[in-house]
């Protein structure tokens, strides 16, 4: 095998590496630099925080369960797992 076919794999491999080193300490820096601006934003104006919403209930749902009881019968039946 010619040495030469190893050092141009050696050279490429090096600096693919080096280059995804760089990229990702330059985005580890501006991802934590981004996160003191935003701090410091958020110091300054504040952000307003919605009201908690309660869940929506039907008052008749709540009580009745008869639909909810048909369709797992309904389902049963269909899967042939029905018992008498």
């Amino acid at each position: 095998m010619d040495m030469s076919l190893w050092k141009d794999a050696l050279f490429v491999m090096v600096i693919g590496m080096g280059t995804v080193f760089v990229f990702l300490t330059v985005m580890i820096w501006a991802m934590d630099f981004n996160g003191k601006v935003l701090q410091f934003v958020n110091k300054i104006w504040p952000e307003e925080l919605p009201p908690e919403a309660k869940p929506a209930r039907r008052a008749a749902a709540a009580e009745d369960d008869s639909e909810i009881a048909l369709a797992v019968a309904c389902a049963m039946a269909k899967a042939g797992k029905h018992t008498v």
